[in-house]
């Protein structure tokens, strides 16, 4: 009966210590500082690699050397030529050459470094790995793998040694480790992690075909001490049992699966005030996360059930290995032999290596023979096995992807803390002003006071002035009273003249004028002096206060806008990564990709109308935070990143329907076109081509676009500009302006076709499909006005020079641009005043083959019809004997 390997009952994993993370070396490993982000690594394209396998033989056991001391190894190594030669007898053997041929002294750090560690510096570059272990039973399979080097240290194996290698390469604080170990024995998938999950499912994705096991153990780890531990827990929990052939023989086929995700590191742009300082705000770019895999698979040896004496239920797990490994073989001898079919879903076991044999991992397999002639059969099936498995080519693809989670999470603390930042400077600017207001106060109270003190000192002297001069005629006049009266009695008495007195009465009485006139010139004065007091209090303190309050509200309200601009970039930042993350969801659960100006594809377009549902939330909250007025008067900005940052939420918001009346009812056509015409900024140019084509898509707006001059901007930016993306915006842009039949001859007089076939020069495939998608609009609008008698004489397009491009590229690879060119080339084919053009151009060829083998039922049938009723090309076959 089996048994547990080790003589541990299997059972839950249990530690009763805390375990110690392994010590790190002080200087960060080239891996943590530097990120293997090349643009090899970068392409997404699939590269070639083909399946590498090694072969190992093991020493002769004590048994071996008592039974076959009489006899020579059947086996002969040549490591040298990496040849193995195997006899069929004394005199004769067959030569078989590998990748690596490993002699039985080969150590195991040789081993590693020859098959494993190629495997794993590519799952660290972002590929999956897998290394596999084949061969009969007790041919040190288990010991190439899966040794731990407990006792001795170079005796580990290539899990031990390939996670040493993972941990010195990864940054713990941007990269994660996860692990699970499983088990398959009977045909039923087992967590030796947790040996009561005995029955794990395995799922493929419909799309992509990626297999995964939910229901499996996944532990993170941290060190390689967790990792041991682990392998301890799972190898006490895997099934073995004593045999003829090895006392401790897997009964399972053992998997570990390492998953690794690491995010590769990026500069950020740092965003420049208006005065050319560095300021606080930046512009992230979009993080990637790169998951790879390393799966190492310890296969169950093979056995011949005569030679390990396996009875009872030992027998039917000799069946059940034999049976996997032999679904294993015909998948090899599926794919050496490039048959059409493969049968993976034979097995368990095949389907678990779906990846790993003819998918996108790079694969290394290590057979493991023995010395002994007894087993020559087993030997040579195993060294047959390896030599099919050099046959298999697989497509390595690195599965990288952009981590918007993180980075809007990132972009959310910004805006809190600029939020808060312009919450407490708002503060501080309140106080301060509430500051100046109450000095201003105190210092007015002060010159009041003041020019009333002073005022009162002057009025209180005046009095004094004024009563002492009072009391002084008042004497005068008593005075002259008594000589008055003495003059009188002088006269009765006929002693004194007359005159005198007279003389004495004129002059008091001028003084008395005199005292009125000063009295009068003192109350003016006074009344100029309040004058001068109302007139100091308004200008003197007022002026200098006002005019320095004034300075500083005009410093804060400059802040105060900076920071409101600010906050609005970074909010529409935050809604359009919101929105392109839900579109990039939606579009992988539709099996499909798309662009976010959906005006430069009519796939694109349907593919919009999808997600018009989680674009209302985004524009309703854009609008009403921002305002659709307040975005496109920063268009006008002198700040060439908020001008930038506003056209690009103007360009996402013309995307949906529902915004693009609006858009064009608040000046935002004549806005977009004016940056087309004013500023040479390649990115202000792409967008906003971008944006002009979304609004284009309207026939109503094409029609404003067409009157504004739309055309001839359009066409002297694709005149200018060398960047793929720019020219992808604006042929989107004129393509949708060519299907409309109104703005026809229009589009033609104010160069677009011209405009559209200088655009070809790029040779971008993303291009070209744009440009051939307007041709084909032309060539449909021009068919249909040719039909209704609107337009004679030959088409516009053979005028302006496109049929040789079109006949160049009718049957080009890319599929979009040949599907757009068959159609126009129909179409154009239709009318008999075209036709000598397309003979003697070569179109006519094209126009065979489209009938013949366009993929596209419609288009091929069109073809045939046009053939057939075009009495030019009827003649032509005829002459040439072409039957169609």
């Amino acid at each position: 009966m089996a048994s547990n390997r080790n003589g541990v009952q299997r059972g839950s994993a249990k530690f009763d210590r805390p375990l110690k993370p392994r010590p790190r070396p002080s200087s960060p490993s080239p891996g943590s500082a530097l990120r293997r982000a090349t643009s090899a690594a970068r392409n997404a394209d699939a590269v070639p690699g083909r399946v590498r396998v090694a072969v190992r033989l093991r020493p002769r056991n004590a048994e071996e050397m008592t039974a076959d001391a009489d006899f020579a190894d059947c086996v002969e190594l040549q490591p040298e030529l990496k040849r193995l030669k195997l006899r069929r007898n004394n005199w004769d053997s067959d030569t078989y050459e590998f990748d690596e041929v490993l002699t039985e002294f080969a150590s195991q750090k040789r081993v590693y470094e020859v098959v494993a560690k190629p495997v794993v510096e590519s799952v660290l570059d972002g590929y999956n790995g897998t290394v596999m272990a084949y061969g009969q039973t007790g041919t040190g399979k288990t010991f190439t793998l899966g040794r731990l080097g407990e006792v001795d240290a170079s005796d580990r194996g290539i899990m031990v040694r390939s996670m040493e290698d993972i941990f010195a390469d990864l940054s713990p604080n941007t990269d994660s480790v996860t692990v699970s170990y499983l088990q398959l024995y009977m045909e039923t998938l087992q967590d030796l992690l947790n040996p009561a999950n005995d029955n794990i499912p395995i799922v493929e994705d419909p799309r992509n075909g990626d297999v995964s096991m939910p229901g499996a153990t996944l532990v993170e780890i941290t060190d390689q001490h967790t990792f041991l531990e682990l392998l301890r827990v799972g190898e006490a929990n895997r099934i073995a049992a004593n045999t003829k052939l090895n006392t401790e023989s897997s009964r399972s086929h053992a998997i570990l699966m390492v998953h690794i995700k690491r995010s590769v590191l990026e500069s950020e742009d740092i965003v420049s005030s208006q005065n050319d300082e560095a300021s606080h705000l930046t512009k992230p770019s979009k993080p990637l996360v790169r998951k790879s895999k390393l799966v190492v698979v310890d296969l169950a040896g093979s056995e011949r059930v005569h030679k390990s004496g396996s009875e009872g239920h030992m027998l039917e797990e000799a069946k059940s290995i034999n049976l996997s490994l032999s679904s294993l073989g015909k998948c090899i001898n599926a794919l050496a032999e490039n048959n059409a079919h493969v049968p993976f879903r034979d097995s368990k076991l095949t389907r678990m290596l779906r990846d790993s044999f003819g998918g996108t991992a790079r694969t290394s397999l290590i057979v493991t023979i023995g010395p002994s002639p007894r087993h020559r059969g087993e030997t040579s099936s195993t060294i047959l096995f390896g030599q099919r498995a050099m046959k298999v080519e697989n497509m390595l693809k690195i599965k990288e992807e952009f981590d918007y989670k993180s980075l809007s999470r990132k972009l959310e603390v910004q805006l809190d803390k600029l939020i808060a930042e312009n919450e407490r400077q708002k503060k501080s600017f309140e106080d301060e002003v509430e500051k100046i207001n109450l000095e201003a106060q105190c210092r007015i109270a002060e010159v009041e006071r003041n020019f009333a003190d002073a005022l009162e000192k002057e009025r209180l002297k005046c009095q004094m002035e004024y009563m002492e001069l009072v009391k002084e005629l008042e004497q005068k006049l008593v005075l002259n009273q008594e000589r008055h009266d003495c003059n009188s009695s002088v006269a009765d008495n006929g002693e004194g003249p007359a005159s005198s007195s007279a003389g004495e009465v004129t002059e008091v009485k001028m003084l008395l004028e005199t005292e009125r006139s000063r009295r009068k010139a003192a109350e003016e004065e006074v009344e100029h002096l309040k004058n001068q007091l109302g007139n100091h209090t308004q200008t003197q303190a007022g002026d200098v206060e006002i005019i320095k309050l004034r300075n500083i509200l005009e410093d804060e309200a400059n802040k105060k806008k900076r920071l409101e601009e600010e906050i609005i970039i970074l909010r529409s930042q935050l809604l359009q990564l919101n929105f392109e993350a839900d579109q990039m969801r939606r579009c992988l659960e539709n099996g499909s990709s798309g662009s976010t100006f959906s005006a430069m594809d009519s796939s694109r377009q349907s593919q919009f109308k999808d997600t018009a549902n989680g674009q209302k939330s985004s524009v309703a909250t854009l609008f009403e935070q921002v305002g659709l007025q307040k975005i496109l008067s920063l268009l006008e900005s002198d700040d060439a990143n908020v001008r930038i940052h506003a056209v690009k939420v103007v360009a996402n918001l013309a995307a949906e329907e529902a915004n693009q009346k609006r858009i064009v009812e608040a000046g935002g056509l004549t806005s977009l076109l004016m940056l087309l015409r004013r500023y040479e900024d390649e990115t202000v140019r792409r967008v906003a081509a971008g944006a002009i084509a979304n609004l284009a898509m309207n026939e109503a707006n094409q029609e404003l676009i067409m009157a504004e001059g739309g055309i001839t901007l359009l066409s002297m930016t694709a005149s200018d500009a060398e960047d793929p993306q720019t020219l992808r915006m604006v042929a989107g842009a004129i393509a949708n302006l060519c299907g409309n039949d109104r703005i026809l001859m229009t589009l033609r007089s104010q160069g677009g076709i011209k405009a559209l076939l200088g655009i070809v020069r790029c040779g971008h495939p993303d291009v070209l499909s744009q440009v051939a998608r307007g041709i084909a609009n032309f060539a449909k609008c021009e068919s249909r006005a040719s039909n209704q008698g609107i337009k004679s004489g030959r088409s516009f397009l053979i005028e302006d020079g496109a049929l040789p491009w079109i006949v160049q590229n009718a049957n080009n690879e890319a599929a979009p641009i040949r599907r757009h060119i068959e159609l126009a080339l129909c179409h154009l084919a239709q009318h008999e005043v075209n036709a000598k053009d397309l003979v003697s151009g070569g179109a006519l060829w094209e126009l065979v083959r489209i009938s013949r083998d366009c993929s596209r039922e419609d288009i091929r049938n069109l073809a045939r019809r046009t053939l057939s009723s075009v009495s030019t090309f009827k003649s032509e076959l005829r002459r040439l004997r072409v039957d169609y």
